[in-house]
């Protein structure tokens, strides 16, 4: 009995290892990306992490997404991402899945550990997961009122097709949202610029 236990455990570790593999293989280098940030590492979120994501959240937006919208996420099994720097969260991604199209809700980076290259990785990893997933496209909204975000999506290879009016709460009543999306070939994800 406790051989199987072990064999069971060491598969399971196993698994383990080979699904942080493939976080870290959609980098250019994990060399690079460790000596960039070495204290940096993605894993899922899970549900024990959302006080956590709830301060993010909130310190980064003034019309933050509601805990029980985070949850909801979870518990639909949506590709949700948590970003640590010395083991604290950092910034998070969340994206749905579905007929073959890739819908991102939320990428947040904490405002003092913005422009580092963070969310680039977020960014990065979740278009993986997409594309592993079987998702030929993927879809986001974004403010307009948020240029960084805007050239960050661009520079991943992300175009403006539309606009959704109205779309966001503001300050001053609401703001559009600009609809970007991008093909998620193979060729393109292997082309990505390096960090």
């Amino acid at each position: 009995m406790a051989g199987g236990a072990a064999a069971r455990r060491c598969r399971g570790q196993a698994r383990v290892l080979a699904a942080v593999a493939r976080i870290e293989a959609p980098f250019v280098s994990v060399a690079a990306y460790r000596a960039l940030a070495p204290s940096w590492r993605l894993r899922a979120m899970r549900e024990g992490d959302l006080d956590a994501v709830m301060a993010i959240e909130r310190r980064a937006y003034p019309f933050p997404w509601s805990r029980g919208t985070f949850r909801d996420c979870l518990l639909a099994g949506y590709p949700s991402l948590l970003a640590l720097e010395d083991d604290r969260p950092a910034g998070y991604g969340v994206m749905s899945v579905a007929a073959g199209e890739a819908h991102l809700l939320n990428l947040c980076t904490a405002p003092e550990r913005q422009s580092r290259g963070l969310g680039r990785h977020l960014l990065r990893a979740l278009l993986r997961t997409a594309r592993d997933r079987g998702t030929r496209r993927i879809f986001l909204e974004v403010r307009p009122s948020n240029p960084p975000a805007i050239a960050l999506y661009r520079s991943e290879g992300f175009d403006e097709i539309g606009r959704r009016p109205r779309y966001y709460p503001a300050v001053q009543g609401r703001e559009d949202a600009l609809v970007m999306a991008m093909e998620l070939v193979t060729g393109e994800m292997e082309r990505m610029p390096p960090l």
